[in-house]
């Protein structure tokens, strides 16, 4: 147990009238091996962006109290106040605190949300403390990370990040590789806000319920990422990763397609809308195209703003961007979580 009468040398403790902590969002691309044909499952790709972030805010108070400032942090209170309590348990630290969420990610919709918010609130609540205690710890502590890896690592770092799959002792999946995306390229981030995909007992019910994915399969998965993706990203080479991207989405939506109503998107307007700005694009190597995780959301990724801004304006212009469906560019986010105003 951390004893919190205890400050910690290394870590100055500030005890500022209020710490305000940013948690990036991230977009899952893929699983290596779902299955763990060579038993260990699952390994994840995944990329973290500007543009979506969880924002919470801790100050010191005479009685605990958990307030949410937005409709949709109001829905996250529950949840963060679980985590609270978790983290007293795990530390010992029982000072009464006012959180408030200013803002979440949107919940099961691709983004990572339930990661962010844990390790938000749990990295503010250590550095409030002056708490020597790293984000895979923290992670252990609230449940998270149990799958994948990649919402950790893009609270620590950000960037494009490869993961190899949950450990048997249970320790959160390593890092196996982490790069900077061009700064030049960009994401076009394609939301239906009508929609929420699986999670939970949902979610692990439809993975059992799923045929396993052939070792071939997984093993093209592996190749195209190692040689295509990864050099792509470290290289500029915008059609190998775009291309690399696209084919792995490609096999897992076939993978999970049954789960999604038979489609590799779990939002049609979606799927026909990126399908379409891919073709538009040139096809694989003119756009990364695919959905993040369960979905709603999906991604369409392209060597430019320029690119971005007149797949955006072609697609309205073609009456593909239809109610509930929400564009937004951004790019991609190469560093981690960050404390501070903004």
């Amino acid at each position: 147990m951390l004893i919190c009468d205890t400050p910690v040398p290394d870590l100055p403790l500030t005890r500022p009238g209020s710490l305000r902590l940013h948690a990036p969002g991230r977009l899952h691309l893929g699983f290596l091996d779902p299955s763990g044909t060579l038993g260990r499952p699952f390994g994840s790709l995944g990329l973290v962006i500007e543009g979506f972030e969880t924002v919470v805010e801790v100050r010191a108070a005479a009685v605990d109290a958990v307030l949410g400032v937005t409709a949709a942090s109001q829905a996250e209170t529950g949840r963060a106040r679980a985590h609270l309590e978790r983290l007293r348990q795990h530390t010992g630290c029982h000072d009464a605190l006012e959180l408030r969420l200013l803002q979440v990610l949107p919940a099961h919709a691709g983004f990572g949300s339930g990661t962010q918010l844990a390790l938000a609130v749990g990295r503010a609540f250590a550095q409030w403390h002056d708490l020597s205690v790293d984000n895979a710890t923290l992670a252990g502590w609230l449940g998270r990370g149990r799958r994948s890896g990649v919402g950790i690592a893009g609270f620590d770092q950000g960037g494009l990040l490869l993961d190899g799959g949950p450990c048997a002792d249970g320790r959160p999946a390593p890092l196996l590789s982490r790069l900077p995306l061009p700064e030049a390229w960009r994401v076009l981030v394609v939301q239906d806000t009508r929609q929420q995909g699986l999670s939970g007992e949902r979610e692990s019910q439809a993975i059992v319920a799923l045929p396993p994915l052939p070792q071939s399969l997984s093993a093209e998965i592996c190749h195209q990422v190692l040689m295509r993706v990864l050099p792509g990203a470290a290289c500029a080479d915008f059609a190998a990763f775009a291309g690399g991207v696209t084919r792995v989405q490609q096999l897992l939506g076939g993978h999970f397609a049954p789960a999604q109503g038979g489609s590799a998107y779990t939002s049609p307007a979606v799927g026909q809308l990126v399908e379409w700005i891919a073709q538009a694009c040139g096809g694989p190597e003119g756009a990364g195209v695919g959905q993040s995780s369960w979905g709603p959301t999906a991604f369409v990724i392209l060597p430019s703003a320029g690119a971005a801004e007149a797949a955006v304006q072609a697609a309205r212009a073609a009456g593909l961007v239809r109610p509930g469906i929400s564009l937004t560019i951004v790019r991609a986010r190469n560093h981690g979580a960050h404390i501070g105003p903004h």
